[in-house]
């Protein structure tokens, strides 16, 4: 789901894309997106045409089903409430980049790089943050050499994760506690991607922490960090995540020293630097024995009332609506910053 603002008459305008990749007008509901553990929602085709401005224009129009077309008033940012392929890799931020159009969140290039667990991996590992040991697969080597591949996941260690390199929200992850659960790990990583990370299961707490890009070229800030504290589950998964399933449970602030505090707020803002971060991220962590891990950064995390990244803010002494408001005007300023570069060239 997408809002553009029209912030001169405060109007919030909820654009939903189908699973065709076309533009509709929704309803602005939220309970027609609740999400419920026997049906997830979807956006449907009703007919309309969202007619995104072209460059140097900034009116958003919408065709209706009978052929009509209504301006929508004067578009200021666009809110990508979106997760996933097309979602939060870079392609919807390409695309408004190209329309010019201002949007909140990540750029191109951190999301891009965030959406691909292995060059996640390769950027925060080049920049020193720690990351776990691991080995990605793809398709083509698994069908080639399975022992190969078998040999090289051995080295990890035992349990260890499964999980698709470019896909969200825990889909596709498997806990492999032993060699005798790999194959059916990989089917099922594989089934969502061609690409597949096998991880060194880091034991250790599992901690989280909200960034904030910085204004007017200051650093980006920190929230207090929070805690996803697993009870009856294995790990933190889609169900737990989303649909508010026993077992777990999301703690905002978490129960730590101040100096494991320090450690983590600054890691995470190192993180978010060496992606080139843009607008938010949540970046994940396991703090272990022997110190931190970051496990990956996601650049449009969850807002859901049970979602970390708001908890965590509003733990921190940011509302709700504060935070909103906080990620258009963090957008806006960036928009105008761009046209100043334009302009001195």
């Amino acid at each position: 789901m997408l809002r553009a603002i029209d912030r001169d008459n405060y109007r919030v305008i909820p654009v939903g894309i189908t699973r065709d990749g076309v533009f509709v007008l929704e309803d602005d509901d939220p309970d027609k997106f609740a999400l419920d553990a026997e049906r997830l929602p979807e956006v449907v085709d009703n007919g309309t045409r969202v007619l995104w401005p072209e460059v140097g224009d900034r009116q958003l129009r919408v065709r209706r089903a009978d052929g009509t077309v209504d301006d929508l008033g004067a578009l200021d940012v666009v809110l990508p409430i979106l997760h996933g392929v097309h979602g939060e890799d870079g392609t919807i931020q390409g695309y408004f980049d190209t329309l010019e159009i201002p949007y909140a969140g990540g750029g191109v290039l951190d999301s891009a790089l965030c959406m691909d667990k292995h060059f996640m991996k390769i950027v925060l590992q080049a920049a020193g943050v720690p990351v776990s040991p691991w080995v990605t697969v793809t398709q083509e080597r698994w069908e080639r050499d399975p022992e190969g591949v078998r040999a090289d996941a051995a080295t990890l260690g035992e349990p260890s994760f499964v999980k698709p390199a470019r896909a969200g929200s825990s889909v596709g992850v498997s806990k492999v506690h032993d060699a005798s659960e790999l194959d059916a790990a990989l089917a099922l990583a594989f089934a969502e991607d061609d690409k597949v990370l096998i991880e060194s299961a880091i034991v250790g707490r599992e901690v989280e922490v909200a960034i904030l890009e910085g204004r007017g070229g200051a650093a980006p800030r920190a929230s207090l960090p929070g805690e996803i504290v697993l009870t009856t589950r294995e790990f933190y998964d889609f169900e737990g995540k989303y649909l508010g399933g026993d077992g777990a449970e999301v703690v905002c602030p978490a129960d730590l020293t101040d100096g494991e505090i320090a450690a983590i707020q600054a890691l995470g803002i190192r993180a978010f630097q060496a992606v080139d971060g843009k607008g938010l991220a949540r970046v994940d962590f396991f703090l272990a024995a022997d110190g931190l891990y970051v496990n990956e950064l996601n650049t449009m995390p969850g807002f859901t009332p049970i979602s970390m990244f708001p908890k965590c803010w509003i733990a921190s002494g940011l509302s709700y609506p504060e935070l909103i408001t906080e990620l258009i005007d963090t957008a806006l300023e960036r928009a105008r910053q761009t046209v100043v570069v334009r302009a001195a060239r």
